[in-house]
């Protein structure tokens, strides 16, 4: 292939490389931050690189933190946890990755991601009573996002 379209086919297969080895070397970055796994912590910091994801939280007073997703995912579940008064921010990033986010179906979940992705609310519960505690989930979301469930895959629904 010569001539115009093989130069710009050239530029974007190059483009592509260097986006992906970009993203590995970021990653790789962010695997050495240092991260927050207590079960019983109030604000965690999650990283995974090219790996799974599930952590499960019983923190009495949930502010929120920082989850990293690159190339990987998995579950992040709330539902032994208890939201901070003021409720809680978690901040995502989810590059080719994501996840799904377990919570109590009483609990408000507001969105606000950026980029190629987004998250997706499966709760069939309406919208949770005014003054019902709140999580905001905010970031970035490019090839990746988020669903949200008051259910993990697999598990019988419980019954209240």
């Amino acid at each position: 292939m010569s001539g115009r379209p093989g130069r710009l086919l050239r530029l974007i297969v190059l483009g592509w490389l260097a986006f992906v080895a970009a993203a590995i070397a970021y990653a790789t970055l962010l695997r050495r931050r240092a991260v927050v796994e207590d079960e019983d912590a109030d604000e965690i910091d999650l990283v995974v690189v090219f790996a799974p994801l599930d952590f499960a939280s019983e923190a009495g007073a949930f502010r929120g933190g920082r989850i990293a997703t690159w190339f990987g995912g998995g579950t992040l579940d709330l539902r032994r946890a208890t939201l901070a008064p003021g409720g809680a921010l978690l901040r995502v990033q989810a590059v080719f990755g994501g996840g799904l986010l377990v919570v109590p179906a009483g609990w408000r979940v507001e969105t606000r991601l950026l980029g190629l992705g987004g998250a997706g609310d499966d709760r069939d519960d309406g919208n949770p009573p005014v003054g019902a505690p709140t999580l905001r989930l905010e970031g970035v979301a490019a090839f990746g996002g988020w669903g949200i469930s008051s259910e993990k895959p697999g598990e019988s629904p419980v019954s209240v």
